[in-house]
């Protein structure tokens, strides 16, 4: 009995220190746990279930070890059960597996036809960001792309040199940016605002500093936005 509580105490450092540090990273500008569109709600609300679910599993397998320890008759060897083995480390886990799989994608937000495409190129430590307009007149920023806010907006995204990895975790899931191929994926503001991005591929001795932001103006507005960028491509 010593014993049992000797080992429950030790077990309440390591869970306080896991609840703190998953609540600290909740609204930092980076957070997956803040989402600001429908896609990055939806990888929140995975990421819920796995959470809780995994300390509930957590949980059960104290509660069954501990009482293991107190259920086993003394000085005899302990039997084994093919059932318990089968059904806890294989079909347990293949059910908890195939469900999460089930939900993650049969509660996916429908996909939204993007009205507005821009082209986004990864480069050695910058983003190069290219604005098409109806006109044919092209306009660019760097490391900076102006999007309408409730409009879903189209990225397609490449890279120059080695593989890239475009994330903004507000918005949407990651997109690799690789050489030679073009990769699409759709970001969606619910309201005007900042939301900072970062490259979540290891690149080189630069990765930490490639860092870029989505801006989502108003829809009236966006148009002046970008017509007031510049119209030739530069490097920062």
């Amino acid at each position: 009995m010593r014993r049992v509580r000797k080992y429950k105490q030790l077990a309440y450092p390591p869970a306080a220190a896991t609840v703190l540090f998953t609540l600290a990273g909740c609204q930092t500008p980076l957070s997956t746990l803040d989402p600001a569109s429908d896609q990055a709600e939806h990888i929140a609300r995975v990421w819920y279930w796995m959470a809780w679910g995994s300390m509930a599993i957590v949980m059960l397998m104290v509660l069954l070890t501990t009482l293991a320890i107190r259920a086993r008759p003394q000085g005899q060897a302990p039997r084994r059960n093919l059932g318990l083995l089968l059904g806890g480390g294989i079909l347990f886990p293949l059910t908890v597996i195939v469900a999460l799989i089930i939900y993650a994608y049969g509660a996916a937000p429908a996909s939204s036809e993007a009205r507005i495409h821009i082209e986004v190129s990864a480069h050695r430590w910058w983003w190069d960001v290219s604005y098409s307009s109806p006109t044919g007149e092209d306009h660019y920023s760097v490391n900076e792309i102006h999007i309408p806010a409730g409009t879903p907006v189209q990225i397609t995204l490449t890279a120059s040199d080695v593989i890239h990895s475009f994330w903004v975790p507000r918005l949407g899931g990651k997109m690799d940016a690789i050489p030679g191929r073009r990769n699409r994926l759709t970001l969606e503001a619910r309201q005007p605002g900042v939301y900072e991005g970062t490259c979540a591929e290891y690149c080189g001795v630069g990765h930490a500093s490639m860092k870029f932001r989505v801006v989502a103006h108003d829809p009236e507005q966006w148009p002046k936005t970008v017509a007031a960028l510049s119209k030739t491509r530069r490097a920062p």
